[in-house]
């Protein structure tokens, strides 16, 4: 996901800073045994240069920089940029799918932020509701956060309609939270809502690549730093990533609302496994 982050910030980083970027994007395995003079003479940069390029990327420095390149490098699985191809057999499909889903979710391990993740669980755990924002693959991303959010006790609720949520964003007050979700964070119609629910008090936590219009203006952001245009299949693996960063929001909610809360939850998903019981003997 690094190797991703730099291609998606290209435009935003300086010319010299984009000339740091090149030399990784060109090579990143040769970056990873060369120190940072090596780095600054492949990019005709001075050192100096090399540090601030990592630190828009949001790091300390050149060491945290090159630790999460090698842990990147190191646990990426073969396969990772292989398309699909016409000609490919089931093992082939299985073998390339699979593979990029894991890289993905690997990647993400290695460069989610925890005191982002921190962030927005003091929001969303003294909300008086939440509301998630999304529109076509990231609406499903959203539909899946209400499921998992309502058994929080607070009023969740998930809204994929853009005129829809629109209206609900401008009924938002001090005290609720929005999350909005978007894999390439640039949409209008998501923008405008975040915009309204932010001037009337709510606090917004989004799930989107950095740098994007709907990136800056998030009260908290959790990047999430994917490359959509290399085949038309890689979405499918970018929402694996939301869905997880969502998984890890639900249960760390879950976790700081305390055993009294988990006790509540435990007792809905008994009623639930009942009512699975009595519809199974009436169906039978």
């Amino acid at each position: 996901m690094l190797l991703d982050s730099i291609r998606t910030q290209l435009d935003a980083l300086s010319k010299s800073e984009r000339k740091v970027a090149l030399a990784v994007l060109e090579n990143p395995a040769k970056i990873v045994d060369q120190n940072i003079t090596a780095l600054a003479r492949t990019a005709q940069v001075s050192e100096p240069t090399v540090v601030r390029f990592c630190r828009t990327l949001g790091y300390d420095g050149w060491h945290e920089f090159k630790l999460k390149l090698a842990q990147g490098l190191a646990l990426a699985l073969p396969g990772l940029n292989e398309q699909p191809a016409q000609d490919d057999l089931a093992a082939d499909l299985i073998n390339k799918i699979c593979s990029r889903s894991i890289n993905t979710l690997l990647d993400l391990r290695n460069n989610l932020r925890p005191e982002a993740i921190q962030k927005a669980l003091d929001i969303l755990s003294k909300s008086n509701k939440i509301e998630f924002y999304g529109q076509g693959t990231s609406g499903i991303v959203a539909a899946d956060a209400q499921h998992k959010f309502f058994r929080s006790g607070v009023p969740t609720v998930a809204y994929a309609d853009p005129a829809i949520h629109s209206i609900a964003a401008a009924l938002m007050r001090e005290g609720d939270a929005v999350v909005a979700i978007s894999q390439r964070g640039n949409s209008p119609a998501l923008v405008r809502s975040v915009k309204l629910a932010r001037r009337g008090g709510a606090e917004v936590i989004v799930l989107a690549p950095s740098g994007t219009p709907l990136a800056d203006l998030a009260t908290v952001l959790i990047p999430i730093d994917l490359i959509f245009n290399i085949d038309p299949y890689t979405p499918i693996s970018a929402r694996l990533a939301y869905l997880v960063v969502i998984d890890v929001l639900a249960v760390g909610l879950a976790l700081q609302r305390g055993p009294e809360f988990r006790k509540k939850m435990q007792n809905a998903q008994k009623a639930l496994q009942e009512f699975d019981l009595q519809f199974d003997s009436f169906i039978g």
